[in-house]
C-alpha cells in the first residue's frame, strides 16, 4: 500500500523529497523511506540523497522520481530554438 502511494504522488507531482511524499500521503516518514528504498532496488524509481538549507539549517532527505517517466509538457507557448 505504501509503495502504491509513493508511485501515485510521484506520477502526480514529479520529483519529490521523501518528507514531501510523507506529508502528501499522510504516512510516517520511516514507512515512506522503506517503500522508497524497496522501489529503488526494484528499479521503479531513481533515488538520490540531497541536502537543502532552510533558514541556515541543513535538512537531509531522499529525492526521488519515477525511472524513465517524463511528465507531459506544460501547456502554452514554447521557446523557439
Amino acid at each position: 500500500m505504501t509503495s502504491a502511494a509513493v508511485l501515485f504522488h510521484l506520477k502526480k507531482h514529479g520529483q519529490l523529497l521523501d518528507s514531501e511524499i510523507s506529508a502528501l500521503a499522510e504516512i510516517p516518514l520511516d514507512e515512506i523511506r522503506l517503500a522508497i528504498e524497496d522501489l529503488s532496488r526494484r528499479g521503479e524509481i531513481s533515488l538520490c540523497s540531497v541536502t537543502r538549507y532552510k533558514n541556515g539549517t541543513s535538512v537531509k532527505g531522499l529525492q526521488c522520481r519515477i525511472s524513465g517517466y517524463y511528465p507531459p509538457a506544460a501547456p502554452g507557448r514554447k521557446p523557439s530554438h
